[in-house]
């Protein structure tokens, strides 16, 4: 992840010039290139596609929405940019901006997010926890699979992990799956993953 301006955008500026590419967010002002690769976008497809089959698998009014940006209500100068976003359907008419932009504003219409950690691993395990708290959204997942994050968060050695965490409170409880081990999803209990079927080949 790199710092792409010294300038400090607004929210309108950024959506007005970065809203539709999905290698820009907005944290503080400062624009940031989340730099996605190859293998993390074809980590990103592979979640998405499993949550997909369970969505459809179990009937529910939820969308995973191709492109979709995180407006936190307290924050002016953020924009963010899950690498996936689980969304009920039915509160979307309670969205002030979806109707023209693929932007959500209440944490109460997000199910679950999930950041895929690359360079920018700082943000996913800390800011992005905070802000993705502060909304309300009951299950974030930080998918490390190339076991990258600090030692604080995925412990020594370093290795391959995703850390599941559900909201209690105001806060996240965390829960972390290595390979070989089948993951525990509060939002999509009947769903069958492991990091294993993740790891590009």
């Amino acid at each position: 992840m790199t710092y792409t301006s010294t300038k400090v955008l607004t929210f309108d500026e950024f959506v007005s010039q970065y809203g539709d590419n999905p290698r820009y967010e907005l944290i503080d002002g400062e624009l940031r290139d989340m730099e996605p690769t190859g293998p993390h976008e074809a980590v990103t497809g592979q979640i998405i596609g499993y949550i997909f089959v369970e969505i459809l698998r179990s009937h529910r009014n939820w969308i995973v929405p191709k492109n979709c940006l995180i407006k936190p209500p307290a924050m002016a100068a953020t924009v963010l940019r899950p690498d996936a976003i689980v969304l009920d359907e039915t509160k979307l008419s309670q969205e002030p901006l979806w109707q023209k932009e693929p932007i959500i504003c209440n944490g109460s219409t997000i199910q679950l997010v999930v950041e895929v950690v690359s360079t920018n691993w700082q943000d996913d395990y800390a800011r992005k926890m905070e802000e993705y708290a502060l909304l309300g959204i009951p299950e974030y997942w930080i998918v490390d699979y190339l076991g990258i994050g600090g030692i604080a968060f995925i412990g020594k050695p370093k290795q391959p992990t995703i850390t599941v965490c559900q909201l209690v409170g105001d806060s996240y409880s965390q829960q972390q799956f290595r390979l070989g081990e089948s993951i525990s999803s509060p939002t999509f209990p009947e769903l069958k993953l492991r990091l294993d079927d993740l790891i590009p080949r």
